[in-house]
This record gives structure tokens, sequence and C-alpha cells, in this order.
């Protein structure tokens, strides 16, 4: 008698998270230059995100000009609620359109992602 597969469990939002983060570092183009943009953006994310605000810290991101588009993207697409079907180019719009509420929990959100994005990096970068 074969063996009855146990059911599927839905993933945590951590799970959801984690999985995202590793798939857009992996994506991140392989060349020094775009990979250590990227590991800086990401490792400041956090602490801009806590000493700045939110709004403050998606601009601070967008200053690096096209550089940035990799890791707005990745915010972009990590389905924070509120912020579904961001694209690149109108994240940090959406971001500041949000009501009080759903800023705070798409702050939340993002220092979340922000901190998978990082460990996804510490993880898969190599050290040069």
């Amino acid at each position: 008698m074969a063996k009855a597969e146990a059911p599927k469990k839905p993933l945590l939002r951590d799970q959801q998270r984690a999985l995202h983060a590793y798939d857009a570092v992996g994506r991140v183009p392989s060349d020094k230059q775009a990979r250590d943009t990227y590991k800086i953006a990401v490792n400041d994310l956090g602490a801009k995100i806590l000493r700045s605000g939110l709004c403050a810290a998606i601009a601070s991101v967008q200053r690096l000009g096209n550089r940035a588009d990799v890791l707005l993207g990745h915010l972009a697409s990590a389905g924070v609620p509120g912020l579904e079907g961001a694209t690149v180019q109108d994240f940090a719009q959406r971001v500041r359109a949000l009501d009080a509420d759903s800023y705070m929990m798409a702050t939340r959100e993002l220092l979340h992602v922000a901190t998978w994005l990082k460990r996804a990096v510490q993880a898969t970068f190599e050290e040069t």
C-alpha cells in the first residue's frame, strides 16, 4: 500500500519572505559593481526605515538612480499588503499614497523584507 502524503501546509509569512528574498537576490546581475551597489543599499535599508521612515528610505534608494531599480523591483514585488502589483516605476508613489494605517503596516512588512534581503545577500554573495 502506498504511503499517504501529508497535506501541504500553507507557508508562513516569514517563509514567503525568505523565498522571495533568495529568489530576488539570485537574480541580481553578477557583475561586481551591481552587486556592491545592491549590497550597500540592502544593508542600509532597514536602518534608514527605522531612522527616517519608509518614504525617506525609499527616496534614499531612488537617489542611487538606475542602479537602484533592481532593489526597488524586489521591494515592489514582495507582495506587501496595500502595495500589491506595484512596479519599479510607481512603487514610491504608491507608498506615499498609503493611508496612515496602511503605511504603518507596509513599513513593518518592508522591514521584514529588508531583513530577509540582507540575510540572502550575506548568504549568497561571495566576499571579494
